[in-house]
């Protein structure tokens, strides 16, 4: 996987962390350097160590389905991808995202953020076992250093514009994630080289 694609994964998979920190930012008086820092090492450590976990994991039964490993790799992605994509069309126009409890940026409270919105990463890191030929590290440096960076922006952007980006955010998660999924198992299939 290239330095392109491993970029294009990056923002695919850092936008359902950005669209949370859009929500923190609409829920601040006022976005600070410390809460828009707060949301992005938090988002960006957890979205950096569960593709890594997840590359593991899926190392450890990659030989065993070897065979049919493009086919998880790319199931598990558009998985991922359209339930971004669910998300955007299941949503209210309304949010009610901007009340103070939301503005908490406590250990607690981003702990269990941090988690949820890394789970499609752990799940994105076991496709990257199954696609083969991936470097974990540099994957997991580039996921959580763009995570990172639009998580807080997305404090700012929430706190300066409102939820105007929220849903357009994670629509082009969504179909980054399908699109690399399919990459994945058009170039194992021999159709693309």
């Amino acid at each position: 996987m290239g330095i392109l694609e491993l970029l294009l994964l990056a923002v695919g998979v850092s936008m359902d962390a950005f669209a949370v920190s859009i929500c923190k930012g609409l829920a601040m008086k006022r976005a600070t350097v410390r809460g828009c820092m707060t949301c992005g090492l938090w988002f960006g450590g957890f979205q950096a160590l569960m593709p890594t976990i997840g590359f593991f994991l899926g190392a450890l039964f990659a030989e065993a389905i070897h065979a049919i490993d493009h086919w998880v790799a790319f199931v598990l992605l558009a998985i991922i991808g359209v339930n971004m994509l669910k998300e955007v069309f299941e949503k209210e126009e309304c949010c009610c995202c901007c009340d103070e409890q939301n503005a908490d940026l406590s250990v607690k409270t981003m702990f269990v953020l941090a988690v949820a919105t890394s789970i499609d990463a752990l799940a994105v890191g076991i496709s990257l076992a199954m696609a083969g030929d991936v470097n974990i590290w540099m994957a997991a440096v580039f996921i959580g250093l763009c995570t990172c960076g639009f998580s807080a922006a997305g404090v700012k952007i929430g706190n300066v514009f409102g939820a105007r980006y929220e849903k357009k955010a994670q629509l082009a998660g969504g179909v980054i994630l399908i699109l690399i999924g399919l990459r994945i198992l058009l170039e194992h299939l021999g159709i693309l080289a």
